[in-house]
């Protein structure tokens, strides 16, 4: 059944794949603690995971086969030390494609060649078709075989799993159940406003980390988009809820707002005193606090090269 509202407001599109991306660099070992725990187990998690995005968008740059979606290419170190560090490439897939196992062998095999070096790859199925779960890719020909087989996580397998995903305390417990809320009321706005509300609350009842709560309900507020009229009712509901709690979080939308205003004006002012700004060190930007976004818009007056950026950056991470 499709909404009443849509008769007077048009649904904004649901946007599956960009949230993913910044929620997969923010939490990385947490993505892969709840989805790949044999793999979690290996990694050297006192080594902090290097992000290529810019390298990814080098290596598979020509490849033109099927859209690319929210996908991450991240280097690791392993505990065992046969190995001293290795590359785990992720594709978040939201929609069904014909030549998704091929083009996930063809990122593979230019990943490997790049830098010689073991490459994961690892799936995460968002769609909503059962039975379509591309795990391999694969010929023979004239004795020659080729078998190329990657891991998959398929989302709809956790709707019978939902007590469990509410009883978890990992950040992508809340990522799955957000991604199937989205999934399920794709058709029914009003019952999407209720389900987003619940998985706001149940963050502040699960007593997360401030910050934890913030960075989770951007990712609920981008993947559960409402119309006009139903993003006032939901935020009006949430600022009643956060008065009856009297919860620490209070204005946790507003401060999300806050943080994109300050990341939009620090973006700008970079660009216009640098020049384009690298990728790799925007998505840096990106994963400041506010505090420290406000600090970089006024160091940022002094700087006369991307050195001084690249060095404010470091130094940031070396005092965290």
């Amino acid at each position: 059944m499709t909404d009443n509202n849509d008769n007077l407001y048009q649904n904004p599109a649901t946007e599956y794949d960009s949230p993913w991306k910044d929620i997969l660099q923010t939490y990385f070992s947490e993505f892969m603690q709840f989805f790949f725990l044999d793999a979690y187990n290996e990694i050297d998690w006192r080594q902090q995971p290097e992000f290529l995005d810019k390298e990814l968008q080098e290596v598979v740059a020509d490849a033109e086969i099927g859209r690319r979606f929210a996908d991450k290419l991240v280097k690791v170190y392993l505990k065992n030390g046969q190995e001293k560090w290795v590359l785990i490439h992720v594709e978040v897939q939201s929609q069904e494609e014909a030549d998704f196992a091929a083009r996930m062998y063809t990122y593979n095999y230019r990943i490997y060649d790049r830098y010689k070096k073991s490459v994961a790859s690892l799936a995460i199925l968002g769609d909503d078709r059962a039975n379509w779960r591309p795990e391999q890719f694969g010929y023979s020909l004239f004795g020659c075989t080729l078998n190329f087989q990657f891991p998959i996580i398929k989302l709809i397998d956790y709707q019978q799993r939902l007590s469990e995903l509410d009883n978890d305390s990992n950040p992508f417990a809340t990522v799955v159940m957000a991604h199937l809320a989205a999934l399920n009321t794709r058709n029914n706005r009003n019952n999407r406003k209720e389900q987003k509300l619940a998985l706001v609350q149940r963050l502040y009842e699960k007593g997360f980390e401030e910050q934890d709560v913030i960075n989770l309900i951007a990712f609920v507020d981008w993947m559960l988009t409402l119309p006009p009229n139903l993003a006032a009712e939901f935020k009006l509901e949430i600022q009643q809820l956060e008065a009856r709690r009297r919860m620490k979080y209070v204005t946790s939308f507003e401060r999300i707002a806050k943080l994109e205003e300050a990341l939009s004006l620090v973006t700008r002012q970079l660009n216009r005193r640098l020049g384009t700004v690298d990728e790799a060190l925007v998505e840096q930007v990106r994963s400041l606090t506010i505090d420290e976004l406000e600090a970089l818009a006024e160091d940022l007056l002094d700087f006369t090269s991307m050195t001084d950026l690249t060095n404010w950056l470091s130094g940031r991470q070396q005092n965290s």
